[in-house]
């Protein structure tokens, strides 16, 4: 951040350090202004999303990836392909909506982390990377209100994409021919939509990473470290009662996952997201 560092970010960093943070006085003290701080630091957040693309094509590649990948996978499975169907294993053999369904939860429980762990990296790790930050210290809003409006426009973002890549696959098993399903496909399509949003709620530690590392890489390379934890503990068979391994072997075998382990999920975006707005009301120019 040497770069993005003059006189005038001196100065805002000299008034955060003696006198307080700027925002802080101007933002109002108490719940009040920090509720009102959290409301603009959304509506702010939210267009800065619907604007960018690496947050337009983060959504495309995820859900018409993911429906297309599943489509070309099951048409190679329905023709004979032997190592389409060595990779489909049990899959191979459910008919109809059983097997769509399953093999979007596996592409899902692969692909949907990654993707919301650069999505959250772009967010945070951006206000370093393209020196924007230095203006976060002279306005009205706190730095810690900007960092939860950022993490509830994210939220709000993966109930779209949930909604969206449900849609997607509804639309694929109705061109395919299946027809209407029964009370156990409808529940099983429902474990998509629960699947995206657990797993954009393990995804969170890449919005700390990001911020501490203050740049984009940091925060993705957590989010491959988050990855490598879920398949080694899938692999030590002690998953299900990992937050960032319980959500996509629940999805694949509901069976397996006990109800209270997926309520420890919601610990890691709460933990996390506090120690993001920590790092964030703590953040110096000058480091």
């Amino acid at each position: 951040m040497s770069g993005a560092s003059g006189d005038g970010v001196s100065g805002a960093r000299t008034r955060g350090a003696r006198g307080g943070d700027p925002s802080t006085a101007r933002g109002g003290r108490g719940l009040a202004g920090s509720l009102a701080g959290v409301r603009v630091a959304v509506v702010v957040e939210a267009r800065k999303a619907v604007a960018s693309r690496v947050m337009a094509s983060t959504t495309v590649l995820l859900v018409v990836g993911i429906g297309v990948l599943s489509l070309g996978m099951l048409l190679a499975a329905a023709s004979g392909d032997e190592q389409v169907l060595a990779k489909l294993g049990p899959l191979a053999g459910l008919p109809g909506w059983a097997g769509l369904v399953g093999v979007v939860l596996q592409i899902t429980a692969a692909a949907g982390v990654l993707a919301f762990g650069v999505a959250l990296s772009w967010m945070f790790g951006r206000e370093f990377a393209d020196g924007t930050v230095a203006a976060l210290f002279a306005l009205p809003v706190s730095r810690p209100a900007v960092a939860v409006g950022k993490l509830v426009v994210y939220v709000a973002w993966s109930v779209v994409v949930a909604g969206a890549l449900t849609c997607v696959v509804a639309i694929v098993g109705f061109a395919m021919g299946f027809g209407a399903t029964d009370a156990a496909g409808v529940g099983a399509l429902a474990r998509i939509p629960v699947l995206v949003m657990l797993s954009s709620l393990v995804a969170v530690p890449a919005a700390w990473v990001a911020t501490l590392g203050r740049g984009l890489l940091p925060g993705i390379a957590a989010t491959v470290g988050i990855i490598v934890v879920a398949q080694v503990s899938a692999i030590a068979d002690v998953g299900a009662w990992v937050p960032v391994v319980a959500p996509a072997l629940w999805a694949i075998a509901p069976e397996s996952v006990p109800a209270a382990a997926l309520l420890l999920v919601p610990t890691v975006p709460l933990a996390f997201g506090a120690l993001c707005a920590l790092a964030w009301s703590r953040l110096q120019l000058d480091r």
